[in-house]
């Protein structure tokens, strides 16, 4: 029992809590004061991992230009409503909805403040 309780608290060999609401509430008031209109920090993982958690805050009507796909993500709206696009094709997205992201060329705009997380698993 002990080993598999090891085993789930991973590498570091300890549990981590955080506030998604609490870090949705300070990065919006970023993004806000931001002349880019956005607010970004790292919640788990980074170059050094295969996956990476990032919270995004924006303000309404600030976009993320056209990019290519890191690797295998998701998209997890948790205050706000955002445009998801790729080529012709385009996603909205509302509080509480995942939406996976194309392996392919796509933009990201908020439509209202909006705060999301984006979770990647690297490509190899």
């Amino acid at each position: 029992m002990a080993l598999a309780a090891a085993e789930a608290l991973g590498d570091a060999g300890r549990m981590e809590k955080l506030s998604l609401d609490a870090l949705v509430r300070t990065h919006l008031e970023q993004a806000a004061t931001a002349s880019s209109g956005r607010s970004a920090t790292t919640v788990y993982g980074g170059h050094e991992h295969t996956l990476r958690q990032t919270l995004l805050a924006l303000t309404a009507g600030t976009e993320l230009a056209e990019h290519d796909s890191p690797g295998e993500a998701t998209l997890h709206v948790l205050r706000g409503r955002v445009r998801l696009t790729s080529g012709d094709v385009q996603w909205e997205g509302r509080t509480g909805d995942l939406l996976v992201i194309p392996d392919a060329r796509h933009g990201l705009e908020a439509l209202e403040d909006a705060a999301v997380l984006l979770t990647v698993a690297k490509k190899g």
